[in-house]
């Protein structure tokens, strides 16, 4: 035998005892619920045995393939990260640009003609996963490049929504004048959000943000003479086309169209906010706090400017949803969402605009399309979150970190040795 092997064989032989244990631990734990079968009419019990059986088994190997996934993540994590396979297909698309255009093409092509394909109900599901890419990408500045760790962001959303919906109640207000209004308050909120939590950071900045979002949350639920309490607000408008009258499906198509133009401008200006000054500035204050202070980069306005920008989508979002279901309620606006969309940012990858996309294209289309297995669902989706944190906790995409490197021309070079040789 050779003496290569000898330590695989121990550590195969270790893995298979412990995948053993793993197995009669769990048939330990499920035996009361397994195996014990109460008959209470007829006061006897039931031993079904072959269920502890099956549970055994099934076990078994998925320990073992959850151990080997263990190994192949530790093996993979031993080596160099930059030479990932990420970063090796980014360089190939980006070195070939018809490959890049070509795919961009077909993208964009397949974006349009998607609700000219699909049912109405397979676009109502593809807006609320639009609406969801913006709420991750808006989230993303805040959580992802600035760091600030945000559980009451849905109190934004809700300010957006309220917006247009009591400015078209009580004022008759239209789609399109409440838009810029609605992102505009949840701007100011945000900034007096901004103002109590300058000097708080990690979970107390997490505490007090989950805090501003339930106190929202309660006002709206609470404050009857103004957002009509929990009934809610019925009778939104949609939004108009040029006072043309459409059908139930073609306000539907438009309002694809909508939140499809609106997430492409959500693309453009966080792109180009990450690439600039204050985008660097938000990083900067994500790594370390201290330095970055000391480097000279206001944190007040850093941290307002990050708050402000991240609500602005979120009311966006918020008129959007309100004249998409012509209805809300507080119940609309729960700390679970909150939650669904700081699992977008994360999952997807924090400060990857292309991983924020897929996650939350995962995370809202996943659900919708495993409703054939409804009493798996949520069970498969679980599963599938807990797998990706354990073996991506970088995220699906992880956001590319920008290298600079300054080269000497080469004429400077022979005149440094010339200038050197002389002396």
């Amino acid at each position: 035998m050779n003496t290569q092997s000898i330590p695989f064989i121990r550590r195969a032989v270790s893995e298979i005892g412990r995948s053993l244990l793993v197995s009669c631990w769990f048939m330990f734990l499920t035996f009361p619920i397994m195996v014990i079968k109460v008959n209470p009419l007829e006061r006897t019990i039931d031993w079904q045995w072959m269920r502890l059986v099956w549970i055994g088994l099934a076990v078994f190997p998925l320990s073992l393939v959850w151990r080997w996934l263990m190994m192949r993540k530790e093996q993979g994590s031993a080596k160099d990260g930059e030479d990932s396979w990420q970063k090796r297909l980014g360089e190939r698309i980006r070195a070939d640009r018809k490959i890049s255009a070509a795919i961009l093409a077909l993208l964009a092509a397949f974006v349009v003609a998607f609700p000219f394909i699909f049912s109405s109900y397979q676009t109502q599901i593809m807006i609320s996963a639009l609406m969801y890419v913006m709420l991750g990408l808006g989230l993303n500045i805040v959580v992802g490049l600035a760091g600030l760790l945000d559980l009451g962001y849905v109190a934004f959303y809700a300010v957006g929504a309220y917006s247009y919906a009591l400015l078209n109640h009580h004022f008759g207000l239209g789609f399109w004048s409440a838009l810029p209004i609605g992102a505009g308050l949840a701007t100011i909120f945000g900034i007096l959000l901004g103002f109590p939590v300058l000097r708080l950071r990690g979970d107390y900045l997490a505490i007090v943000t989950l805090g501003f979002g339930e106190i929202i949350r309660l006002v709206l639920e609470n404050w009857n003479a103004f957002s009509q309490g929990p009934s809610g607000i019925a009778g939104i408008s949609r939004p108009g086309f040029f006072g043309i009258e459409l059908s139930l499906s073609q306000h539907t198509v438009f309002l694809y169209f909508i939140v499809l133009a609106l997430v492409a401008f959500t693309i453009l200006v966080v792109s180009r906010l990450r690439n600039s000054r204050i985008g660097r500035a938000w990083i900067a204050l994500r790594e370390d706090e201290i330095a970055c202070q000391a480097m000279g980069i206001d944190k007040t306005k850093t941290k307002l400017t990050a708050f402000a920008l991240g609500a602005t989508w979120a009311g966006f979002v918020g008129c959007i949803f309100a004249a998409k279901t012509t209805f809300i309620n507080p119940a609309s606006f729960t700390f679970m969402e909150s939650a669904i969309i700081l699992s977008i940012v994360v999952l997807g990858g924090m400060g990857s605009i292309i991983g924020v996309i897929v996650g939350a294209l995962v995370l809202i289309l996943l659900p919708e399309y495993l409703r054939a297995f409804s009493e798996y669902r949520m069970l498969v989706f679980g599963a599938s979150m807990v797998l990706i944190m354990v073996f991506r906790p970088q995220g699906i995409i992880t956001g590319v970190r920008r290298h600079y490197r300054f080269r000497q021309k080469e004429g400077t070079e022979e005149q440094g040795e010339r200038d050197a040789a002389s002396a």
